[in-house]
C-alpha cells in the first residue's frame, strides 16, 4: 500500500505544481504538472487493482474501466482532457481561452480520482 499512498502524495504535489506554474504563466510545465498527476493517480488505481499500468494505452484503459466501476462516464472523459495537457507541454498548441476551458475539467478529474482515496 506505500506504492499506492506514494503515487497519491505524487499526484497531490504535481497538482500543486501545476497552479503554480499557470500562475506564473508558464502553461507548458502547468500542463506536463497536471498530465502527472492524473498519470500518477491513474497508476495507482490499476496497481492496486491489478491492471497494467506501464503504458500510456494501459493508463487510458484503466481510466475507462473505472468509469464503468464507478459508473460515472466523467472518468473517461477527463482523463481524455488530461491527455490534450500532455500534448500541450510537447507542442505548445493551447490558446488561452483553450487552458481558462479544459484546464478545470482536468483539475475536476483529478479531484474525482483522489475523492476516490479516503486518506487525510
Amino acid at each position: 500500500m506505500a506504492a499506492v499512498d506514494e503515487r497519491i502524495q505524487a499526484a497531490q504535489d504535481f497538482l500543486e505544481a501545476a497552479d503554480r506554474e499557470f500562475a506564473v504563466g508558464d502553461n507548458r510545465q502547468g500542463s506536463e504538472k497536471l498530465w502527472g498527476a492524473a498519470t500518477q493517480l491513474m497508476i495507482a488505481m490499476a496497481e492496486e487493482r491489478g491492471w497494467e499500468s506501464g503504458s500510456h494505452r494501459a493508463m487510458k484503459n484503466a481510466a475507462e474501466r473505472l468509469a464503468v466501476e464507478f459508473d460515472d462516464d466523467r472518468i473517461g472523459f477527463g482523463f481524455g482532457v488530461a491527455e490534450s495537457f500532455h500534448r500541450n507541454f510537447h507542442h505548445n498548441f493551447m490558446e488561452d481561452f483553450e487552458l481558462a476551458v479544459e484546464r478545470p475539467k482536468a483539475r475536476a478529474f483529478v479531484e474525482r480520482i483522489l475523492n476516490c482515496y479516503d486518506r487525510p
